[in-house]
């Protein structure tokens, strides 16, 4: 397997560890009188991107490669960041736009590199991802205004 392909993947599940908590954060925290609609929005979303976690770090197990499986590694490899600041309800949805456009960037080059090495397999549980966190960016900036 091609070296920067495992990386990123890796890095795609540190990602996505990384949102589950983040979304959590946004779901426990989150005021105000869309308080009912963002709480379970924030739900659904920390569902899913648990499901790609693990999704990603299987598929690295069927190419016979080991993904990050703790904490520490989650926190050093990852490219969106944790948050600790409790804000407005439409600063949260931006924090997750924000985040959701720069996985599904990586998302982008992942898919590059899959492609390149013929791993159709990989390329198409990305290209899945990127659907749903792109209509997540829509519908969120859409809330935002």
């Amino acid at each position: 397997m091609n070296v920067e392909l495992k990386q990123n993947l890796n890095v795609l599940t540190a990602n996505f560890s990384v949102m589950y908590m983040k979304l959590h954060h946004f779901h426990w925290f989150v005021k105000g009188p869309h308080f009912f609609s963002l709480h379970e929005k924030f739900e659904d979303l920390y569902n899913e991107v648990t499901g790609y976690m693990d999704e990603v770090a299987e598929r690295l197990l069927t190419l016979g490669e080991n993904p990050i499986s703790t904490l520490k590694e989650c926190l050093e490899l990852a490219t969106v960041k944790e948050t600790k600041r409790i804000g407005s309800d439409v600063e949260m949805v931006q924090e997750v736009i924000d985040d959701f456009q720069s996985i599904d960037q990586l998302l982008q080059k992942t898919m590059e590199l899959a492609q390149n090495e013929g791993d159709e397999v990989t390329n198409d549980l990305l290209v899945g991802i990127s659907a749903s966190l792109q209509k997540h960016i829509w519908m969120l900036r859409t809330y935002c205004g």
